[in-house]
């Protein structure tokens, strides 16, 4: 089985490979996802590939488990605002595919302000995901969980299970320091 590194080098993973390696991977406590955290995504063929960097998603803040700001994205004066995730359209997605132009996500980042939050709006909370109990993040107002695995000690792989959604989506993140 192909590793994190041998997967992240390679550009991208089916997404057999990539649960595969997120089955391999240590599960994680509550406390390990406090803090600031920087997002990625982790390409496995999935509708939402490239999507969270075409709207300038920044990452996720754990401020305690039962206070979590989901969705960080960074505005067009390059700091980061904090978005209330029911704003968004994501149940949309299982019907239309979210444009990833340059000028959508520069709109998106004029939009910012109107979906900006200063509420929590997820919580953290240890559930069994693919047989394993582990850090999960549980969105407030949506049917979206994030459940996470251990790949160092500054890095975690997301899985983004949203009820009625085929595939998972992946992500990656990383602990500011």
């Amino acid at each position: 089985m192909p590793t994190f590194s041998d997967l992240i080098a390679s550009g991208s993973a089916n997404t057999n490979e990539a649960l595969a390696l997120f089955d391999s991977l240590d599960t994680i406590d509550l406390n390990f996802m406090i803090g600031r955290w920087r997002g990625a995504g982790f390409p496995t063929g999935h509708r939402f590939d490239g999507l969270l960097e075409a709207y300038h998603w920044y990452g996720k803040y754990f401020i305690s488990p039962d206070h979590v700001h989901p969705l960080i994205f960074t505005n067009l004066g390059g700091t980061r605002s904090i978005v209330n995730p029911a704003l968004i359209p994501i149940r949309l997605s299982s019907r239309i595919r979210f444009p990833q132009a340059t000028i959508v996500g520069r709109l998106f980042q004029l939009c910012l302000p109107l979906m900006s939050t200063k509420r929590s709006r997820a919580r953290l909370r240890m559930t069994n995901y693919r047989g394993k109990v582990s850090a999960t993040l549980i969105y407030d107002d949506l049917p979206i969980n994030d459940a996470f695995r251990l790949v160092d000690t500054n890095t975690v792989l997301g899985v983004m299970d949203l009820k009625g959604m085929e595939q998972p989506f992946f992500f990656v993140l990383n602990r500011e320091t």
